[in-house]
């Protein structure tokens, strides 16, 4: 069999990476970044309701947990922390900050572009 060139690999991989998002759209489902942007979430919101006054907080020492992950990655440690920082002033309120993924709302049969095998 002769060898693709890269051209052709890479029109392949397109294709095969282009089925395996479609697929995970059609089953609804969520990537490791939108696993993580809501662990995230949930670790900060939740933390912060906790409000652990001796001693380090939990949120402390999450934050240093993870700067020490991003350093041994090559990351600078005060810009990981302003970060992080950032983070959790936006997510300390609790308040749901994500915007609704449309393109996963299923409509209801009878609706435009309603699907009535669901």
């Amino acid at each position: 069999m002769p060898v693709k060139s890269k051209r052709t690999k890479a029109a392949e991989q397109r294709s095969r990476q282009k089925g395996v998002r479609d697929k995970a759209k059609d089953l609804r489902r969520p990537t490791r970044d939108d696993v993580a942007r809501m662990l995230l979430w949930k670790t900060i919101s939740d933390g912060h309701k906790s409000g652990d006054v001796a001693g380090p907080s939990f949120l402390e020492e999450v934050a240093r947990d993870i700067v020490i992950g991003l350093e041994a990655q090559g990351f600078d440690e005060r810009e990981s922390y302003d970060v992080i920082d950032g983070l959790i002033r936006k997510y300390a309120d609790g308040l749901f900050p994500f915007r609704p993924k449309r393109h996963l709302k299923r409509n209801e049969p009878g609706e435009p572009g309603g699907d009535p095998s669901r």
